[in-house]
This record gives structure tokens, sequence and C-alpha cells, in this order.
């Protein structure tokens, strides 16, 4: 079984035992989504550029699972796979950001 794979039964199989799905409405998920994300976010709140890449690992790593948990939970709820997804998105970025127009540059694709 692929990492991925695994990884879905295992968090899919961890909410039924628990009967959560009943509260795992799509509206519910991305809400539980952007305050796992805002929780990440905290982490680097205030602190200055050096100090934010000093932040403590294992609260990163806490955090970071807490956002990728509720993301694929709703991805699983709708049925998409992540990594399709996820390569799908760069492959819009690319067409909106060549390389000759954005490289070195944050300007927004409006912009180039």
């Amino acid at each position: 079984m692929d990492k991925y794979k695994e990884v879905v039964e295992t968090l899919i199989r961890f909410r039924d035992e628990r009967d959560w799905a009943q509260f795992h409405d799509s509206k519910n998920l991305a809400l539980a989504l952007l305050l796992e994300a805002s929780e990440l976010n905290e982490l680097f709140l205030w602190k200055k550029e050096s100090q934010a890449e000093e932040v403590n690992p294992e609260r990163l790593k806490e955090e970071l699972a807490d956002v990728l948990t509720y993301s694929l939970l709703l991805a699983e709820k709708h049925h998409l796979d992540i990594f399709d997804i996820v390569l799908e998105k760069i492959r819009k970025n690319g067409e909106k950001y060549p390389v000759e127009k954005a490289k070195g540059t944050a300007k927004k694709y409006t912009e180039l």
C-alpha cells in the first residue's frame, strides 16, 4: 500500500472509530482547516525573520499535521486525490507564471 493510501485509510479509520464523520461536513472541515492554519501562523506571529526560522520543530510538526489532516479529510469527502490536485495546480501556475517572466519576482501573474 502506498503511503498516501495508508495515511488516508488510517485517518478515516480513526475518525470512524470515534463516530466523528457526522461532524465532518465540508463547511466544518473547511473551518477546522482555517483554524488549524491560524495556529500554524501563530508560531511565526510577531517574530523577526531570523526568529521565525528557529520555530519549535515539534510544534511545527503538530500544526502542519493538523492542517494536512483537515485538507486530506476535505479532499477525501469530495473524492479528490490530494496529489493529483496539487500537481494540477502546479501545472496551472506554470502557465500563469512562466519562468521567463516570473523568475526572481514575487509579482502576481496579472502584474507580470
